[in-house]
């Protein structure tokens, strides 16, 4: 762990550009002690991770929540992530043990990973919420920094550049893993978008300034030099707001007839939660109560409908 994971929010001081930068290392390290990640599938979960902070705090308020989905045609299958305002993130992903030969870079080969056909889709939750917005779009490369950077173009209307990285140690072990988020805003010149992606385009890759000590601020500063305000520096974890509670909703979801076959043959359930692998017992008298639960619930709705 070379330092605190944390996230910066900026802008260029003629308002013509919106900058963000994070550090995320023990995010994507702690990703990878829950689901024993290889070092392919550490990279892909890592950069969506990383993807889904940046999207989540630059775009949602309050407690609203997103939900990220990347489904390509590559050996990881799936990868799901969900994000908030406050900068939590988790997490899960299809097969996370993937590891493959360097690409012609010598990087892990996260594309080959993803694949480069299937959809990235974002879903945005406010409270209370009955019809949340979703966006999806077809992925471009796999390597997921140029695929949230297109879904920002496509869906949300917005010019962006993202870069997303994740440096695997031989051990397995997150060296480091962090990205950025540069927003085009009205007024900005084609000159002006032209010098940044000229920038861009010389910047070393995430993986390797946080390597080298540079700080979120610093790459900020790589990209922009001195015209930058900071409006916010904020923390970012990998949290998991699971509960048996949440658990027990899920389980009086199921028909009632199963929840019957498991009171009177399994005498008991156990639930798994996929974002961070901690296991609810339920024994056979919260069952019952569950469903009872249920029955009433069916009783009051007939009951109404008469």
């Amino acid at each position: 762990m070379k330092t605190t994971d944390y996230l910066v929010k900026s802008m260029t001081k003629d308002g013509k550009f919106r900058a963000y930068a994070v550090n995320a290392t023990q995010v994507v390290q702690k990703a990878h002690e829950i689901h024993d990640t290889w070092s392919a599938s550490s990279a892909a979960l890592g950069r969506t991770l990383i993807g889904t902070i940046l999207l989540a705090t630059s775009s949602l308020q309050g407690e609203a929540g997103m939900t990220v989905k990347i489904q390509g045609n590559g050996p990881v299958g799936f990868i799901i992530a969900d994000g908030t305002a406050e900068g939590t993130v988790k997490g899960y992903m299809g097969n996370p043990h993937v590891s493959l030969p360097a690409n012609d870079k010598g990087k892990i080969d996260v594309a080959k990973a993803i694949g480069n056909q299937g959809t990235l889709s974002v879903t945005k939750m406010a409270p209370g919420d009955k019809t949340p917005y979703t966006g999806e779009v077809n992925l471009v490369s796999g390597e997921l920094g140029d695929d949230f950077t297109y879904y920002l173009a496509q869906s949300e209307q917005i010019p962006s550049a993202v870069g997303l990285s994740v440096f695997v140690n031989p051990d397995e072990n997150i060296d480091v893993a962090g990205g950025f988020m540069i927003q085009v805003m009205p007024g900005a010149s084609d000159e002006e978008i032209s010098k940044l992606e000229k920038t861009l385009k010389g910047l070393p890759l995430v993986s390797q300034m946080l390597r080298d000590g540079d700080t979120p601020e610093d790459i900020l500063k790589k990209i922009f030099g001195d015209d930058l305000k900071i409006l916010e520096t904020m923390p970012v974890r990998y949290a998991c707001d699971c509960s048996k509670e949440r658990f027990a909703h899920a389980l009086a979801s199921i028909s009632k007839d199963d929840m019957k076959k498991l009171i009177d043959e399994d005498h008991h359930a156990e639930a798994v939660c996929q974002f961070c692998g901690k296991k609810y017992e339920f024994n056979e008298d919260e069952l019952k109560k569950i469903y009872a639960e249920m029955t009433a619930n069916d009783d009051k709705k007939s009951t109404d409908e008469k």
